[in-house]
């Protein structure tokens, strides 16, 4: 299989499929970096300030499209 065929977002939730000829193998490397240097209490700390910023945020509604244009 290419790499340009594979969605990793849905072919590699159980693991990488394309090994070594993954395109996104510098995006593993950093992951791996900063799970090793990361503590998981700094972890934990990063995740509740992001869940804190978005339960601040305001609503935002979202509307199916109808097929009905504005102004018609």
């Amino acid at each position: 299989m290419e790499p340009n065929q594979v969605n990793c977002k849905v072919d590699c939730v159980n693991g990488c499929i394309l090994g070594d000829r993954c395109p996104n193998l510098e995006y593993k490397a950093q992951a791996a970096q900063f799970i090793a240097k990361t503590s998981l209490d700094d972890m934990l700390a990063i995740a509740e300030e992001a869940l804190r910023k978005k339960m601040t945020q305001p609503t935002q509604w979202v509307f199916p499209d109808d097929g009905i244009k504005p102004g018609e």
